[in-house]
């Protein structure tokens, strides 16, 4: 559908699109696809999550295009994702194995391989600073540089998970990994009631506001119960793709980074005595929705009336690309079917006249 009755039809339309070219020329100072990927690395990280597309240079391109919508360089990453051949699979990737830059747990003080505060603004004062606006990026860049070599290298202790512990004790139910495929929401229809594979791709996928606002809805009460921490870990995971020839040879192809969430509830059964977990992982360091996601995760596997655990409302209204689509398409002509609204109140108004 088009604005055909736009006064200039063709010719509007045309100079409606050359005018964002206007809005994106606002300076003679541009900003080079390296800035934003690099200095802008979280806006970069939540496009590509919500996209599903690993691609940090796509991803600032996307950004660049659409003067930093996030929900319009969603659309043109995952446009462009759908006209990419898949080759192949990679091999499940074995996130134990995480090379970790971040790791915390609000569970426990003391954990195995120790708290890695890593790089957050947590701990910062939420203050402007003006500095910044006379700061040198290139100066920047070269003290890091600097730092970076100045230090010696440190073999990490291993990080076992926290949770290991917890099932050691009986404390969380272990589950045996099984041979099923998991279910690819990018080549089938979403389907209800949802395998655990689909659903925890489509929170993976989601936009990242409307899952945050469903989680702090469960922890206000509408909601299962409030959850802790286990664990949150940020890293580089490897990934391997098998060998064409020998099946139990694998290639590296390289390596992403991911966070990571374990969060730790009340069980159902409160007979059992146990620790129920929700489960998060997102690309790049996007951490308060690995958090929801992880909340979400346990409150879908729960029984309820609230909105959180409707499976249905969850999953088909968080999707980016959707939920943002549809919004759009409002300010599409519905002057026929506005007419008959408004035929059908005037006719009931001279009837109660």
């Amino acid at each position: 559908m088009g604005y055909v009755a736009v006064s200039g039809g063709k010719e509007a339309i045309e100079a409606s699109i050359r005018l964002l070219d206007y809005y994106r020329s606002g300076t003679e100072k541009d900003i080079e696809l390296e800035a934003i990927e690099n200095k802008l690395a979280l806006l970069v990280d939540r496009v590509m999550s919500e996209a599903g597309f690993y691609s940090k240079s796509y991803a600032a391109l996307a950004l660049k295009q659409c003067e930093g919508c996030v929900e319009e360089a969603v659309f043109l990453l995952r446009a462009y994702r759908s006209t990419l051949t898949r080759k192949y699979y990679t091999n499940v990737v074995d996130t134990d194995d995480m090379r970790i830059v971040r790791r915390i747990s609000s569970a426990f003080k003391d954990i195995k391989g120790g708290q890695i505060l890593g790089a957050t603004y947590d701990y910062t004062h939420r203050l402007l600073n003006f500095d910044i606006n006379n700061e040198s990026s290139a100066q920047l860049h070269n003290e890091a540089r600097v730092l970076l070599n100045e230090q010696t290298p440190e073999e990490l202790a291993s990080c076992p998970r926290v949770s290991d512990e917890l099932k050691k004790d009986g404390l969380i139910d272990i589950y045996s990994p099984d041979d099923t495929k998991p279910f690819d929401i990018t080549e089938n229809l979403l389907e209800f009631p949802a395998v655990r594979s689909s659903r925890l791709q489509t929170l993976s996928r989601a936009d990242t506001g409307f899952i945050s606002g469903l989680a702090y809805s469960a922890l206000r009460g509408y909601g299962l119960a409030h959850p802790t921490v286990g664990e949150l870990r940020t890293g580089y995971v490897e990934l391997c793709v098998p060998y064409l020839f020998d099946d139990t040879q694998s290639i590296f192809i390289g390596e992403i980074l991911i966070t990571e969430v374990e969060s730790f509830t009340e069980a159902d059964d409160k007979d059992k005595l146990k620790l129920a977990v929700g489960y998060g992982a997102v690309f790049g360091r996007n951490e308060n929705k690995a958090i929801a996601m992880s909340i979400i995760d346990r409150e879908l596997e729960g029984e309820g009336p609230n909105p959180t655990q409707n499976e249905e409302f969850v999953l088909v209204h968080g999707d980016s690309l959707e939920m943002n689509g549809f919004l759009s398409h409002l300010k599409l002509p519905h002057y026929v079917t506005f007419q008959s609204k408004l035929d059908a109140v005037r006719k009931t108004r001279g009837g109660n006249a």
